[in-house]
């Protein structure tokens, strides 16, 4: 079995190093930053700093105060163009 390549020696040695759960979900969110700007409901509760419980609920919700969602099967994401938009419309409110 071969062992992967990276392309950066800094980002193999952070893989190879055992992360807290919050930690290892802020490195997912950066490093598909670059890639997709798709966020999980768990990514979404880590950037706003709220329980995960609290995005089932605003997905939930309807009108101003639903959070911008949309769903592949039985996946919620959140794209996160409309979720900044989401935020300062709140800040605005």
């Amino acid at each position: 079995m071969q062992r992967p390549t990276f392309q950066n020696d800094a980002l193999a040695t952070n893989m190879r190093e055992p992360l807290h759960a919050a930690s290892q979900c802020a490195a997912t969110v950066e490093m598909r930053r670059g890639e997709s700007n798709l966020l999980t409901v768990h990514e979404v509760a880590e950037l706003l700093q709220v329980p995960v419980s609290w995005v089932y609920e605003r997905t939930r919700r309807h009108g101003p105060e639903q959070l911008p969602h949309f769903k592949i099967g039985k996946y919620l994401r959140f794209e996160e163009r409309t979720l900044v938009e989401f935020i300062q419309r709140q800040r605005c409110a």
